[in-house]
């Protein structure tokens, strides 16, 4: 996967042929924003104890969103 491709970039360069810049598209821009967020919380939550999907079944019938 191109990631340049995917996110529509373009690139500013120098009298050189240098890339220097990117352009993105706002709503791309937004959304690369949006999956980087996502793997900061994957990161900061590595450590966490896990839980079986059984016990998350449970918990949300408790809670009543089942």
């Amino acid at each position: 996967m191109d990631l340049a491709i995917e996110l529509d970039a373009q690139y500013l360069t120098n009298t050189q042929g240098e890339k220097t810049a990117v352009l993105l598209p706002i709503k791309k821009f937004e959304e690369f924003l949006e999956d980087v967020e996502d793997l900061i919380t994957i990161a900061e939550r590595h450590d966490e104890p896990t839980i079986s999907f059984e016990e998350v079944i449970e918990n949300l019938r408790k809670d009543g969103f089942l």
